[in-house]
C-alpha cells in the first residue's frame, strides 16, 4: 500500500522532519526578500518573446498553402503556444507574479489560451492537488480519474483500456484537464453533475466555445484562401501543445520515486511533514535553460511542489540548496533524463493496467508504489555461503547494513534504506534460487539412488531367475 507513515519511510524523526521544514521555510524567505527587477525583466522578456513568436507564426500562415510556410507557421505557433500554456499561463495563474502588482499579470486576472478556464483550473489544482499531493482518494490529479498509477487503487475490467485512454488524453490534454477541473469545482460546489444549467458549465462553455471559434473560425477566416490550411496548421499547434504538457505533466509526477499517501498521513501533518511529502511524491527531469522555458521550468517539479507560488525564473538555484537538504537528511532526489522519466511513466500505465495477480511485485516493493512496510522485516536469510551468524554479521558490516555510515558516522536515511533493501532482496533472490538449485540437485541425486537400487534390484531378479532356469 502507499505511504502511511512519512517519519517512518523516510527514516527521520521527529526533530529531524521539523529541522528541515525549517531550512524550507529559509530557503522560501531569502528567494522572496530577493525578488525585484531581475525578475520582473524575466517575466516580461518571457511575455514579449512569447507574444512575438505567436504574431510571426499568424502572418506566416497567411501563405500557408505553401508547404514550407506551412511547416515554419506551425512550428513557430506551437512554440508560442507552449510557453503561454507552460511558463506564462501556469506559473502566473500559480501566483508568482503576484508580488509585482502588475494586472497584466496577476493571477486574479490572466486567462491561459487553453480550453479550460483558469478559475476553476486554479481551484482544482492550485489548491487540491498541491494540498493534497499524491494522497489517495484526495488528490484529484492521481491519474486524472481515468488512469490507474497505484496498486492501492482496485483494479477494474475497464483498466484494461488504459493504453488507449492515455493516448486520446496525451492527444487531447487541455480537453481533458478542462473537463476534469470542471468536475472537480462541481464536486466541491455541491453541484448536481445532471444540472446543465449550473454555473460551473455555463463557464466553461463560454471559455471552451471562445477557444474553439478563435483556433478554428476566426484566425482561419482571417487567412481568406488559406483558410483550410490556417486551420489544420492551428489543429496542429493544440495537438503539439497537448502532447508536451501531457509529457511534462506525468515525467513530474509518475516515474518510479514519486511516491503515494495515505489519507492516515495526512491526518495529523505538520508542516515539516507536509514538505516532505512534496520532495518524495515529486520528480525532476534533466533540462538546459531552453527546454525548462518550454517546460514552465517543472523540469524542477520537487521546488515546484515546495514552493509553487516562487517565481520559476529562481527554481534552478533552489534546486542546488535542496539536493544540498537531501544529502544533508540522506533523501532521494528523483530526476533523469525526460526520456527516461516518461518511459518509467509509461510502463506503470501499461502494467497497471493488468489486473494484480498477474504482477510480480507486491503494493509494498513495486517501483510506483513504495511504502514504509518496503522495509518491514528487510532482513537477510542465512545463505550456503554464511555457514555462521558471524559470517552473516560480517557481511552485513561489508555491504554498510548497519543504521549509521562507519566511515563518517552521519545519519543514514531513505537513501541508504532503499540501496540496502535493493541488496537484501537482491541477496534474497540468490538465496531462493541456491536453495532451489541445491533441492533441485538432492532431488537428482535422490533419483540416481533410487534408479541404482531399481537397476541393482532388477539384477538380482534376473540372476535368480537364471539360477532357476539352470536348475531346473
Amino acid at each position: 500500500m502507499a505511504i502511511t507513515d512519512i517519519k517512518t519511510f523516510a527514516h527521520l524523526t521527529e526533530a529531524d522532519i521539523e529541522t528541515l521544514g525549517q531550512e524550507l521555510d529559509t530557503i522560501r524567505r531569502n528567494v522572496e526578500l530577493s525578488l525585484g527587477e531581475r525578475d520582473a525583466k524575466y517575466i516580461r522578456r518571457v511575455i514579449r518573446a512569447q507574444r512575438v513568436l505567436e504574431a510571426a507564426g499568424r502572418a506566416t500562415l497567411f501563405a500557408s498553402r505553401n508547404r514550407w510556410a506551412w511547416l515554419g507557421g506551425t512550428a513557430l505557433l506551437s512554440v508560442a503556444k507552449i510557453i503561454e500554456n507552460m511558463e506564462l499561463g501556469h506559473n502566473i495563474s500559480h501566483g508568482q507574479w503576484d508580488w509585482m502588482n502588475d494586472p497584466e499579470i496577476h493571477s486574479t486576472t490572466w486567462e491561459w489560451d487553453m480550453t479550460g478556464a483558469s478559475a476553476q483550473w486554479k481551484t482544482a489544482h492550485n489548491y487540491s492537488h498541491h494540498t493534497y499531493t499524491n494522497i489517495l482518494d484526495m488528490d484529484e490529479d492521481l491519474g486524472f480519474g481515468i488512469l490507474r498509477m497505484t496498486r492501492d487503487e482496485e483494479w477494474k475490467p475497464i483498466n484494461l483500456a488504459q493504453p488507449v485512454a492515455n493516448l486520446v488524453l496525451a492527444a487531447l490534454f487541455e480537453w481533458g484537464i478542462a473537463l476534469h477541473d470542471l468536475s472537480a469545482v462541481k464536486e466541491q460546489q455541491g453541484v448536481d453533475p445532471k444540472d446543465w444549467f449550473s454555473e460551473p458549465n455555463k463557464e466553461f462553455w463560454r471559455k471552451a466555445g471562445k477557444q474553439v471559434v478563435k483556433d478554428f473560425v476566426i484566425y482561419p477566416a482571417l487567412t481568406g484562401p488559406a483558410w483550410k490550411s490556417t486551420l489544420k496548421a492551428n489543429a496542429t499547434a493544440n495537438l503539439v501543445r497537448n502532447l508536451w504538457a501531457y509529457a511534462v505533466i506525468f515525467c513530474g509526477h509518475f516515474p518510479d520515486g514519486a511516491q503515494k499517501f495515505t489519507e492516515e498521513q495526512f491526518e495529523n501533518e505538520t508542516q515539516g511533514e507536509w514538505y516532505l511529502r512534496q520532495m518524495l511524491g515529486s520528480a525532476n527531469f534533466e533540462a538546459g535553460p531552453a527546454m525548462a522555458l518550454m517546460s514552465g521550468n517543472l523540469s524542477f517539479q520537487i521546488e515546484h511542489h515546495l514552493f509553487p507560488d516562487i517565481p520559476s525564473n529562481r527554481y534552478a538555484e533552489v534546486s542546488v540548496k535542496v539536493k544540498e537538504l537531501c544529502d544533508k537528511y540522506d533523501l532521494p532526489y528523483t530526476t533523469g533524463s525526460i526520456a527516461k522519466q516518461y518511459l518509467l511513466a509509461f510502463r506503470t500505465i501499461h502494467k497497471l493496467a493488468l489486473p494484480d495477480q498477474w504482477l510480480k511485485r507486491t503494493s509494498d516493493d513495486a517501483p510506483e508504489t513504495s511504502s514504509e512496510r518496503k522495509f518491514a522485516g528487510v532482513t537477510l536469510p542465512p545463505l550456503p555461503s554464511m555457514p555462521s551468524l558471524q559470517d552473516g554479521q560480517e557481511w552485513l558490516a561489508e555491504h554498510n547494513w548497519t543504521g549509521v555510515d562507519p566511515v563518517t558516522g552521519e545519519r543514514r536515511g531513505l537513501r541508504s534504506a532503499m540501496q540496502e533493501a535493493k541488496i537484501a532482496l537482491k541477496e534474497k533472490a540468490r538465496h531462493e534460487k541456491e536453495v532451489l538449485r541445491e533441492a533441485k540437485l538432492s532431488l537428482q541425486e535422490k533419483a540416481r539412488h533410487e534408479k541404482a537400487l531399481l537397476t541393482e534390484k532388477a539384477g538380482r531378479r534376473r540372476s535368480l531367475k537364471d539360477i532357476l532356469r539352470r536348475s531346473r
